[in-house]
C-alpha cells in the first residue's frame, strides 16, 4: 500500500469497502507496522498474530468469529477509525467465498422476472460483479420535447477489487416501445466500446467499456460515458439499479423546455416489486429546468426520480 494515502481515500473506502481495502488503507494513514498493531491490540487484551493481521489486508482470510470481530472492534479503536466503520464492512459482505468484494444482488431480483439483462451478461463472459465496485457515479438523464428518454451520461469511478480488471459493462435499459438496435453508445473519458448487445423484446442494451489500463486490485478508475436513446414513448421516471452497494451516487434528469413536468419526486425500493419508499418532492431548477438526488452510501436496491406530466 502506498504511503501517499489521504484521509479523504480512507474515509472513502470506509464507506465503500471491501473491508481488507478499508483496513489495509487504514494502516498506510496510521503510518502502523503491523507489529506495532499488535502490541496496541494486546495492551487492550487483544490477541492477533501478525499473520493473520496480514492475511486480513490482503484478503486472503476475512475475520468471521467471534473473537476476531472483537479484535476487529479494538482495531477500529487503535486506528482511531469510527465506531462499527470495519464490522459494518464486514456484515455488508458476510457471504461465502465473496470476502473480496460488497455484498450484491443479482439483476433478476433488482429490475425484472424475464433474466434479460443476466442473459445478455453472460452472453457477453462476464463474473458476477466485473472485479469493481463504485467510488463514485454521476449521471445526467435528458428528456426531450416529445416527454421521451433523450439519453443520458455517466461519469464514472470505480475501484478494483482484483487484478487486471480492464472492461465495464454498462446497461441501459429504455422506456416501453424503445429500439435497442438504434441507441448509440458514446465512449467519452478513458474508454472506448467494445461489444454491444441488446435484447430487442425486453429494451436493454449492455454495452462493454475497454479502460486504457488493465487495473491491480485496489486501484481507482475514471470514465465516462453515454447513451443516446430517443426511440421510446413518454416517459415517466428514471431507475438506477444497484446490485453492490457502492459510494456516492448523484442522479441528475433535466426537462426540455417544451416538457415540463407538473411534479418530481425521488424514491428508494429494494425490488421492482417492493413497495417506494424514501419518498420526497424536488423541485425543478430555475432556466436549467433539472432536478437531482444525492446519495451518500448506495446499497443493493433502486434509487430513481419520477415525475407527472399534466
Amino acid at each position: 500500500m502506498r504511503q501517499t494515502e489521504t484521509e479523504t481515500e480512507l474515509a472513502q473506502v470506509l464507506r465503500t469497502g471491501p473491508f481488507h481495502l478499508a483496513l489495509r488503507t487504514a494502516l498506510s494513514v496510521r503510518g502502523l507496522p503491523l507489529q506495532r498493531v499488535q502490541h496496541h491490540l494486546a495492551h487492550r487484551g487483544v490477541k492477533l498474530g501478525v499473520t493473520s493481521l496480514s492475511y486480513w489486508q490482503q484478503g486472503v482470510r476475512r475475520p468471521r468469529r467471534a473473537e476476531s470481530l472483537r479484535a476487529v472492534a479494538a482495531l477500529e479503536e487503535v486506528l482511531a477509525l469510527p465506531d462499527d466503520s470495519l464490522l459494518r464492512l464486514l456484515r455488508d459482505g458476510d457471504a461465502p467465498g465473496e470476502g473480496d468484494r460488497p455484498a450484491g444482488r443479482s439483476y433478476r431480483s433488482l429490475m425484472e422476472a424475464s433474466g434479460s439483462v443476466e442473459r445478455l451478461l453472460a452472453a457477453m463472459e462476464s463474473p458476477v460483479d466485473g472485479g469493481l465496485h463504485t467510488v463514485g457515479h454521476q449521471e445526467r438523464v435528458r428528456i426531450g420535447a416529445r416527454r421521451e428518454l433523450a439519453g443520458r451520461t455517466s461519469r464514472h469511478v470505480v475501484r478494483a477489487h482484483r487484478d487486471g480488471v480492464d472492461r465495464y459493462l454498462a446497461v441501459h435499459r429504455g422506456d416501453p416501445g424503445c429500439d435497442p438496435s438504434r441507441i448509440a453508445v458514446r465512449a467519452l473519458e478513458n474508454c472506448r466500446t467494445g461489444r454491444v448487445r441488446w435484447d430487442g423484446d425486453a429494451g436493454v442494451l449492455v454495452a462493454e467499456l475497454l479502460f486504457d489500463t488493465r487495473l491491480r486490485s485496489g486501484e481507482t478508475y475514471l470514465f465516462g460515458y453515454g447513451f443516446d436513446d430517443g426511440t421510446g414513448g413518454a416517459s415517466g421516471e428514471y431507475v438506477r439499479g444497484f446490485t453492490f452497494g457502492g459510494g456516492q451516487y448523484v442522479l441528475q434528469v433535466g426537462f426540455d423546455e417544451a416538457a415540463l413536468p407538473v411534479r418530481c419526486r425521488r424514491f428508494a425500493q429494494a425490488s421492482a416489486g417492493a413497495a417506494r419508499g424514501a419518498r420526497g418532492d424536488l423541485t425543478l431548477t430555475g432556466r436549467h429546468r433539472t432536478v437531482h438526488l444525492v446519495e451518500e452510501g448506495v446499497r443493493p436496491g433502486l434509487i430513481g426520480i419520477d415525475w407527472d406530466w399534466v
